[in-house]
Parts: C-alpha cells; structure tokens; sequence
C-alpha cells in the first residue's frame, strides 16, 4: 500500500524523521535566544572596555618613546581613576557571570523533552492556567531590576571621595531634621552631637540641627541645635498621623524657621553624617539644581548586633547604586520611590508640597511625598556621599519593619490622590509584592509539574535572580571594605550574605502573606523597631 504525503507536510520539519541526536537536541534549543541574549550583554561590555581603552590606555602609552617602553613597568602607577575603572570592569563581568550561571542551572533543571505535550491535556484547563499565571508574575518586578542593571552597569558604583566644589561659608543655610517619637533620648543626643562635630570637622558654619519629638528629650537648646515638641493637641487638616503629623508641624508658619533658598536633610534617629555626605549635600544644595536629591546609606558600618538582618541589607545598599542613583541621577525622577533618610529638599518645595495627604500617606510618608512631588513636576538629583545607619535588631523587627514597608506603599499606590502614571512604581512594587509567594514557590513547582519551556521566561528568571544576587553582593563589599577585614574575611561575608539573602526571602514572604494574604492590615499602627540595644521593650503605636 502506497504512502501520500502532502508537499507541506515534507516542509515541516517533524521530530521523527529526525535522528535521534537531534531529537535530544531539539530540546535545549531554546536556550538559543538566551545565548543570543547573553551575547549582546557581552558585546555592550565589551564595547565599553574598548571605549576605555582607546580613549584613555593608548593615549597614556603615546607618550612614551620605544626605547623607554621597557621602563613601563616599573614606571607604571595606576591612578585612583584607573583604579575605579577596573573595578567596574570586574563589577560587570561578576553580574555577567551570575546571570550566566543562573542560565545553565536553569538550563539543568529539567530532564524531560518538555516541548513534546500539551499541558491542558496532562494537567488539565484550570490547573494549567493557574501554573501559566505563576509563571507570568515573574515578569512584574522585571522593570525594577532593568533600572538596577543600567544603573550598575551604566554608571561607576566605585565612587570616588567627593570634593567641596564651593566654600561651605557660601552656601545655603541647612536645616539638619530628625523627627522622633521620644523613645529614645540617649541615642538621639549622642547622634545629634556626633552629627555635630562631623560638620564642624568640614568646616560647615551655616547650619542647625532641629529635632521634632513627640516626647521631650532634653536636648541642649544652642545656636546648632533646637528642640522641637508637637503637642497631643496638634491636628493636620487631612488627619495625618505618625512621623507624617510630626514632619507638617515642624512646616508649620509658626514653627518654620527657614526661608526661601534654604535646604531641609531629613535623618532618622540612628542616621550617622560622614564627612563625604555632608560635603555631597553642601554641593547638592550649593548648586541649587534639583529641588530634592538623596544619597547611599549604608548598614553595618559600626557595631553589628545581628549579623543576618545586616547582610541582608546589603541589598538595600546595591538598590541605592543601582535603581536609586540610576533614577535621581540619570532620569531625575523618583521612578520607585526613594527611602524615608538621606533626604535633601528645598525648603520652599517641601513647604509647597506638605506631608498632610491623610491617613493613607502615614504609612510610608516618603514613598507618598515622592509621588506628590513627581505628580508636582519637580526634578531629582542624587547627592554624592554615604550615610550609616543600622539595620534592625531581630528578625521580628525585620519582618514587621517590611510588613509597614509594603503595607505603606500599597496605599500609596491605591491612593486616589496622584494620578496614576507617576505612582506606576508603587503599583509595580506593590504587585510584586502580592506575587511574591508565588515567584519563590515557582521553582520547586515546575519540578514537581514541569511546563513546555519558554525563552523569554527562562531570560527573565535567569535575569532576576542574577541581578538580585548580585545586588546583595554589591552591597555588602561596598559596606566592609578589604582593606579593614581582609579578602579572605569580606569572601566569607559574600558567601554569608548569599545565605541571609535566602533568610531574608523568606521574612519577605513572611510580611507579603501578613499583608496582602492575611484581613486588611490597620492603617491605625505604625511599628517602631528597636533601636538601643539596652531598651527592652519594643513599642507598638
């Protein structure tokens, strides 16, 4: 009996008539489009060290005869610039590499030729479209993590030691403002004349610290410092609450004592002033050309209390270089927000746009007052210099300390008030947030219930993971320098902070399940972490 098969049937290149070799090897072809992804990061990094190169190593070497190339090097001293430079170069090729790595594990992980069935058939309708809907959510935080990549890759994350490009005896007067519930008077005192003795040491004359209480703290009343105390009877217009009902009192007329042209730096309790943030913000404010601006902080810088909520930190730390510094310093708008310290504004502005928004924006007042301002049109800059803070005492804290955290931009994000493309951050960050849960139980559910693969999801994956990751260990080798603990003491610090990075997913999903998953939280609590290790209670509000 005769065989007919059609023309454009022979065109189609059917799985068996192939040989066996290559039907195995039909199934890893869709890592194709990854190395072919791959391939143009590598392109674009190597353009830029050929940049580097041409515009600055062989203008070097020009200057030197034949007959003296011999003493290169021995005559060879690289500079601080250089220095930086092949810094970076590392710093990139590490994110490269990871993204990469995290390409062939997720390459290795499935054994079957998943590319041969069909997972309504297998599975069935509901519970397939349910896995597709896990597998799609990994693609919400993916513009958070595009901004952190250009940031890191773009810009140098080696920055050099600012220098005071004007005399600090010229620039704008500076109002150094820390808002407090009074719970702890000893620390605020010490930070305040630590604070104190740092702009002194800079040489800043034109400036006073202000210190907004709910509580008394005695604080000594001196030409640098004043106290400042919102009574019980303080009501905003909105009902603003918390830390928000504090910071629109102290711009109250009759409380304000700033003018026009002066700056606002926003610190919270256990912010510590370096020398390089303090002339950062007298550059900042001295130019006079973005109405707010913010800077790195950093966690883990003095006496470490608790070594895994530190290191996990270190990822705000890289978010600070990448996501932060990208969107002040480059688009000039606080795309995702910014944090609630290191914040230089201008008084006039900050005055304009006020912190009385309700209480929905009592939450996460920052994040609230960010998107205001965008709404508002007002311009972003990044302030050179580092801050130091500490990072919470227990996982408890960790945990509650994100819970407010989301819970804050949540309402931000579902608030009537900003309209809704200048809060397109929030509502990204709130989503992934909610979705959480189900980007970490993505993993172990494909292996249990493996799905056709899919490039741009394998991309996206392999993409978040590495930058995430490397986001951690950005962080934590921009906060413990070798020089102090050792290359072998900050390689068991990266290794740690991989580890607590894992602890600190988990807390993570902890606080999205109490949040999104569990009734409606409160907008009646605002939870203060511990912050003195000699306190014993932690206060809920």
């Amino acid at each position: 009996m005769s065989v007919w098969i059609a023309e454009e049937e022979l065109r189609k290149p059917s799985l068996q008539f192939w040989p066996k070799p290559l039907r195995k090897a039909h199934h890893v072809l869709w890592r194709t489009p990854v190395k072919s992804f791959f391939s143009l990061q590598i392109i674009i990094f190597l353009y830029s060290a050929a940049h580097y190169f041409f515009l600055r190593a062989i203008p070097d070497l020009i200057c030197f005869k034949p007959r003296c190339l011999f003493l290169i090097p021995a005559m060879w001293n690289p500079s601080s610039f250089h220095i930086r430079h092949l810094k970076h170069l590392f710093s990139v090729l590490t994110l490269f590499a990871l993204i990469g790595s995290f390409s062939l594990i997720r390459g290795g992980i499935f054994v079957e030729d998943q590319s041969t069935f069909n997972p309504m058939e297998r599975y069935g309708i509901l519970w397939s479209c349910l896995l597709y809907i896990m597998q799609m959510t990994i693609f919400i935080p993916i513009p958070f993590m595009i901004l952190n990549f250009l940031g890191v890759v773009l810009l140098n994350v080696f920055i050099p030691r600012p220098k005071l490009q004007r005399s600090p005896l010229l620039g704008p007067f500076l109002c150094f403002r820390v808002v407090t519930r009074g719970l702890y008077p000893n620390l605020v005192r010490e930070n305040v004349q630590h604070n104190l003795q740092i702009c002194e040491s800079v040489g800043l004359h034109n400036f006073i610290f202000e210190v907004v209480t709910d509580s008394p703290i005695q604080l000594q009343h001196t030409r640098r410092s004043r106290e400042v105390v919102v009574p019980d009877h303080y009501r905003t217009r909105s009902g603003a609450l918390f830390k928000a009902r504090a910071l629109q009192y102290a711009l109250e007329p009759d409380v304000d004592i700033l003018s026009s042209g002066d700056y606002i730096v926003h610190l919270d309790e256990e912010t510590l002033l370096t020398e390089e943030s303090v002339i950062g913000i007298i550059n900042f404010a001295g130019a006079g050309e973005y109405s707010f601006g913010q800077g790195v902080i950093k966690y883990g810088k003095g006496t470490v209390v608790n070594w895994i909520t530190t290191l996990a930190d270190s990822v705000r730390v890289g978010i600070d270089y990448g996501c932060i510094r990208f969107s002040l310093g480059v688009l000039h708008k606080p795309v995702f927000s910014w944090k609630g310290s290191f914040i230089v504004a201008d008084a006039e502005a900050e005055k304009n746009i006020t912190f009385d928004h309700g209480p929905e924006a009592s939450i996460a007042e920052d994040c609230f007052f960010a998107c205001v301002a965008f709404s508002k049109g007002y311009n972003f800059g990044f302030v050179e210099g580092e801050m130091l803070e500490s990072s919470t005492f227990t996982l408890f804290d960790f945990i509650q300390q994100r819970k407010r955290w989301m819970h804050g931009i949540f309402l931000t994000a579902s608030s009537k008030k900003i309209p809704l493309r200048y809060k397109a951050g929030p509502i990204l960050m709130s989503f992934a947030g909610m979705t959480m849960p189900a980007n970490v139980l993505m993993l172990p559910v494909n292996m249990v219930w493996p799905m056709p693969s899919n490039p741009a999801l394998n991309i996206a994956y392999c993409f978040l993971l590495g930058t995430f990751v490397y986001l951690f260990i950005l962080g934590t080798l921009q906060t413990f320098c070798y020089r102090k603990y050792g290359l072998i003491r900050c390689f068991g610090l990266v290794l740690a902070t991989v580890l607590c990075g894992l602890v600190a997913c988990v807390l993570e999903n902890i606080s999205s399940v109490l949040v999104f998953w569990t009734p409606r939280v409160s907008s009646t609590g605002f939870y203060v972490v511990k912050k003195e290790t000699q306190t014993r209670d932690i206060k809920i509000v």
